[in-house]
């Protein structure tokens, strides 16, 4: 069994950090359209898109965001995080295929609110950053540790 763990706010350390990979498919595109209701077409629309800055489909800004998230609420400080508020800079779009690595670096702490300060960053298979922001959070004060949930498989009719 898979099992999800947190680090509490004694735990962490500045400098400390987490990264997870993710591959960029159409389907994530798609999902993320679904769930999200963003259906600008620069992200599945193909004929506009070839017209568009940058003339094929590309992520939603999001989804970059997303990993961000993932990233927080699973690895550094994971379960038990509080998501207080975030700062994005989109420097790239992110193309079907591109396998973007997504970190946060812990930069501050604040023991009287347990609340953490982190760098973050989405750099693609080149390591050109495509995303960067700031990320400031609540660590959770208690070890929570619990099997990983086990996502249900999506299929995508047209």
């Amino acid at each position: 069994m898979d099992f999800i763990e947190n680090r509490t706010f004694a735990e962490i350390a500045v400098g400390e950090n987490a990264e997870i990979q993710r591959t960029l498919s159409a389907e994530d595109i798609t999902l993320f359209a679904v769930v999200s209701g963003d259906v600008n077409p620069a992200h599945l629309d193909p004929e506009y898109a070839e017209h568009s800055m940058f003339h094929h489909i590309i992520a939603h800004g999001m989804w970059g965001g997303a990993l961000i998230s993932a990233v927080l609420g699973t690895r550094l400080p994971g379960p038990g995080t509080i998501y207080l508020s975030q700062s994005l800079r989109f420097r790239r779009p992110v193309s079907i295929g591109d396998t973007i690595t997504t970190r946060v670096t812990v930069t501050e702490k604040k023991p009287d609110t347990h609340r953490l300060k982190l760098h973050c960053q989405c750099l693609n298979q080149h390591g050109e950053e495509v995303i960067v922001g700031e990320a400031e959070v609540i660590a959770p004060q208690e070890k929570i540790r619990r099997p990983r949930a086990q996502l249900p498989n999506v299929t995508i009719k047209k």
